[in-house]
């Protein structure tokens, strides 16, 4: 009998992880906009998660706590847990380095340090992610779309990391210890050069350097830049023997462009994750 895992949120990079698994031998089921139930179907989600060994969350925490412990915290006792979270737990550290022993609940993202605490409490391997990307979704489609910009605040860096490094570290993840894992690639930079290395690819004019206030960004936008850190990511690659495939922006954006342009050959088929049939599905996914 295949081993079943169940996925809460099939988000862009929770797809992913299912498609992996189905590929590995895994039964997956899972919510979300292409999942196999509906999150509010209780009977079969409850139905489907007692015959489930391996369990994990991309949902994001909502401003009442954490949807899938609130509504089925009691079905997950005795099961593998992974959750999806991410690094900004760690709020602003003025660009220095940080780790999974560093204080977290100071930033921000008040709801996600509480979500991150309440699964490590149920012995979860917690995955804090940075800025994903990956196949269309990356800083070359917002420089192909114009909606790149450049802004100028020196010293500032990100962390990021590559959906495909997701996947591996996530794979891996459902036989390690529980605990706090850090998934990153090695080179934390400001997003100006991610930005500038997607122009010199495909060839565009670089963005004018524009102050904060003169971007005119969005809230969620603008709140990118209110934090400065570099995230380490040791613990993951001792603990889970896990490697980033990308470990930059460069090799990363690279891959990238030749998914792009495999997608635009003649006869290409779009990939699409296998899973069983699909049914009505609320949006709770993994940004």
């Amino acid at each position: 009998m295949q081993p079943r895992l169940f996925i809460f949120g099939l988000g862009y990079s929770a797809a992913r992880i299912a498609a992996a698994a189905v590929a590995q031998g895994w039964d997956v089921i899972s919510t979300g906009r292409a999942g196999t139930l509906s999150f509010d179907d209780a009977s079969q989600v409850r139905l489907a998660l007692a015959d489930s060994a391996q369990v994990l969350s991309s949902v994001p925490p909502s401003g009442d706590g954490d949807p899938v412990l609130e509504h089925y915290g009691d079905a997950l006792t005795g099961k593998r847990l992974t959750y999806l979270s991410s690094t900004g737990v760690y709020g602003d550290c003025g660009g220095g380095w940080v780790d999974e022993s560093a204080l977290t609940g100071t930033g921000r993202r008040t709801a996600r340090s509480e979500a991150d605490a309440a699964w490590l409490a149920r012995g979860a391997r917690v995955l804090r992610l940075p800025g994903i990307y990956g196949p269309g979704r990356s800083a070359l489609e917002r420089v192909g779309e114009g909606a790149a910009r450049r802004i100028d605040l020196p010293g500032q860096v990100f962390s990021r990391v590559h959906v495909d490094d997701i996947v591996e570290a996530a794979l891996l993840a459902f036989a390690a210890p529980a605990g706090a894992y850090n998934v990153t690639d090695d080179l934390p930079c400001s997003q100006n050069a991610v930005i500038e290395h997607a122009c010199r690819l495909l060839g565009a004019p670089l963005p004018p350097l524009q102050s904060l206030d003169a971007a005119q960004l969005s809230p969620v936008a603008r709140a990118f830049y209110a934090e400065n850190r570099r995230v380490a990511n040791g613990r993951a690659k001792r603990m889970l023997g896990w490697q980033p495939r990308y470990p930059s922006y460069v090799e990363g954006l690279a891959a990238c462009l030749a998914a792009r342009w495999r997608n635009q050959q003649p006869g290409h088929r779009q990939h699409r994750p296998a899973h069983r049939e699909p049914g009505p599905a609320k949006t709770l996914e993994q940004r």
